[in-house]
């Protein structure tokens, strides 16, 4: 073969690329060439010189001597023949290939996953072709191919068969691809409640924290242990408090520098007046004409001789049951051995007075579910009671009515009330819900009481205050207005009287006293529910009638008729007046027009009710509070009723309720009080 042959020829001016000799047509010709030499060594010719064998390698070593083929003859001999074809690859698939390559290290630590698909089973499943639009191309292919179709096969043909066992096969993919979806879906499930219960558990553990921060922030508040040494015993202080403590000095300090200067200035005044009486006669006759009191210090800037109690404000107010899920019990406690007829508490996890048919009334510390002490003075049942910040008012069925300050209790939260030295005691007074309650301290409410009122003939049903104004309904058919700073009655206004009086003055009958409908009852108080906001005050009666009445003139100025029954709660706001009887309906009237704005009924008489600025709450004869949500126009039940479906006990009937903020109480027949977020 000549050594001019062009396929033979190397192109040593090429650039390294395609005509290189590591591009395939160089290996080619490589290889053309190493044939052609072997051929001429071995085979017969008349050339015996080896003029072809010399010519042929001189081109290889002139070849070789070039640096990029050297460099691409060392390179190829470190390499594997996988290198060598990944080398023929794309710029851009050997990035992509570079960034998904993953190390030894994270390939033997791979977690174990339930998933029995694979990841490529799941890129399958999930491509376009089994989304809506593809589903919607594939059938729009479909009936294109049905169209064409114009001879359908015979379906005994070989044709058909395999048609059949196409869309068989077909058909079976798909449901393939939907049951590997459905599995994608329920482990996406999965791992959603799995993450879920993580922060479930980083909800509780913080709830934990905030309620260790409540607890501590109470203690601050009730740590009564060391008194401020200028406070005296007609001071009230709520316990505790440096911001309370301080101010409390401040008061006193300043108290003290009044004092001081009224009596400076009254010994100058003596003294001018006594220098003044050896100058002249005139002088003196001057000075004995005039009174000696006038000399004195006036009442207004000395010190009264009794400090009038005030209402001290708590300066933090608890949140955590704003965390907890609506119907949440917080708490329960079995208080007193008889059915609750009255209870009302200051805050959430605050103070608590529960009075009962066993002729007791407690004070309770809702945050420890402990029992301060007993209020005792009544010589009967307490029937109304409320609770404003330290301030108790009761009224009993011995027509006194008696004020107590809540501070003055003896009870320390943080240790043991036995006086024991107990490590782990964390302020519960009840290890087990069954047991009985364990009594109080002897004397932790000896300092308690402040005055009684004793004007009404007959029991005290009803009671509200506001500020110094206190208003009581007794079952002698009067109203009293009485003054708390001078501790007497003011004002008492009959009701049968105001009834007769708006029948003269309408003459249409609406506001004169009338029987319900409904049979009388043991339980039908006369005076069933009242509250009082300045010279406003709304009474509902056995008759069914709630009036509105201005203290200022003690007349009745609007009647609204609605109940068939007696009424036996009310509460009112700027707008609106909610109202509960026996008649087993809850009203709710528009004070702007005296008109029904909406009205629920039940299916037992309502004996207690009271709402907030988004529930209200009422007993409606069950074991359970019916809580109808404003903000969502929805009734629900909240109680031990709700618990208890599964058990075999069943928890008595709710008697009384009370809502603050979302925090709910209510009181049973049987003594028990829960403790519930709403």
């Amino acid at each position: 073969m000549a050594d001019s042959d062009p396929n033979n020829a190397f192109h040593d001016d090429a650039p390294l690329g395609e005509d290189s000799i590591l591009s395939p047509r160089g290996i080619e010709a490589f290889t053309r060439k190493v044939t052609t030499t072997a051929s001429h060594l071995v085979g017969p010719g008349p050339d015996h010189s080896g003029n072809h064998y010399h010519s042929a390698m001189a081109q290889v070593q002139k070849q070789l001597r070039k640096p990029g083929i050297q460099r691409g003859m060392f390179t190829m001999a470190k390499t594997t023949p996988t290198d060598l074809v990944r080398s023929k690859f794309s710029t851009a698939e050997i990035q992509s290939r570079a960034l998904s390559y993953v190390p030894d290290e994270m390939l033997q630590n791979i977690p174990e996953s339930d998933n029995a698909y694979s990841l490529f089973q799941g890129f399958q499943a999930s491509f376009p072709e089994l989304t809506t639009d593809g589903k919607k191309h594939r059938r729009r292919v479909s009936r294109g191919r049905k169209m064409l179709e114009e001879h359908p096969s015979a379906t005994d043909s070989p044709h058909h068969l395999h048609k059949l066992k196409k869309e068989r096969s077909s058909l079976m993919h798909e449901l393939e691809m939907l049951g590997i979806r459905k599995n994608m879906a329920s482990s996406e499930i999965r791992e959603i409640d799995n993450k879920i219960a993580n922060l479930a558990g980083m909800r509780r553990i913080i709830l934990e924290r905030l309620a260790g921060l409540e607890q501590e922030e109470a203690l601050l508040e009730h740590d009564s242990k060391d008194m401020p040494p200028a406070c005296n015993e007609d001071t009230i202080i709520l316990t505790y408090d440096p911001v309370v403590d301080m101010e409390g000095r401040i008061e006193d300090a300043q108290t003290l520098v009044d004092e001081a200067e009224s009596i400076a200035a009254a010994a100058e005044t003596m003294s001018k007046s006594d220098d003044d009486d050896l100058v002249t006669d005139q002088d003196a006759d001057e000075f004995m004409s005039k009174s000696i009191y006038e000399k004195l210090p006036s009442s207004a800037s000395s010190t009264p001789s009794k400090r009038r109690h005030k209402a001290v404000k708590r300066k933090s107010m608890p949140i955590l049951h704003e965390h907890f899920e609506p119907g949440y019990m917080i708490r329960e406690i079995k208080a007193h051995a008889d059915h609750v007829t009255a209870m009302d508490f200051d805050v959430p996890f605050g103070t608590m007075v529960s009075a009962s048919m066993d002729d007791t009334v407690k004070v309770w510390d809702l945050n420890a579910g402990r029992c301060i002490g007993s209020l005792e003075g009544h010589t009967a049942s307490v029937r109304a009671l409320q609770v404003e910040d330290n301030i108790c008012i009761t009224g009993s069925m011995d027509a006194t009515i008696r004020l107590w300050d809540l501070n003055k209790a003896h009870y320390d939260p943080q240790g043991s009330q036995f006086g024991r030295d107990d490590e782990d005691d964390d302020g519960m007074a009840f290890e087990n819900p069954d047991d009985q309650p364990v009594d109080p301290p002897e004397g932790s409410m000896a300092d308690c009481p402040l005055y009684s009122l004793e004007s009404h003939v007959d029991e005290i049903t009803a009671l509200h205050f506001r500020g110094d104004v206190l208003v009581s309904g007794s079952a002698d058919k009067t109203l009293r207005q009485w003054d708390l700073v001078k501790g007497r009655c003011v004002q008492t206004l009959d009701v049968m009287w105001a009834a007769a009086q708006a029948s003269v003055s309408i003459g249409t009958g609406e506001g004169t006293w009338r029987q319900t409908n409904r049979p009388a009852t043991v339980s039908a108080d006369f005076v069933g529910a009242l509250q009082v906001f300045e010279s406003a005050l709304a009474c509902g009666t056995a008759d069914g009638m709630v009036r509105l009445w201005d203290l200022r003139s003690g007349q009745v100025h609007r009647s609204l008729v609605g109940h068939t029954g007696p009424v036996t709660c009310l509460q009112f706001d700027d707008v609106h007046l909610v109202t509960g009887s026996l008649d087993r309906s809850v009203r709710i009237w528009d004070l702007r027009t005296g008109s029904i704005f909406d009205a629920y009924a039940y299916d037992n008489p309502i004996t207690s009710m009271m709402f907030d600025s988004r529930r209200i709450v009422s007993a409606a004869g069950e074991d359970v509070v019916k809580v109808y949500d404003k903000m969502e126009s929805r009734q629900w039940d909240c109680g031990a009723g709700v618990m208890d479906e599964e058990r075999s006990r069943t928890p008595a009937i709710v008697e009384r309720v009370r809502i603050k903020d979302g925090y709910l109480v209510e009181g049973r027949r049987d003594g028990t009080i829960g403790a519930w977020a709403c």
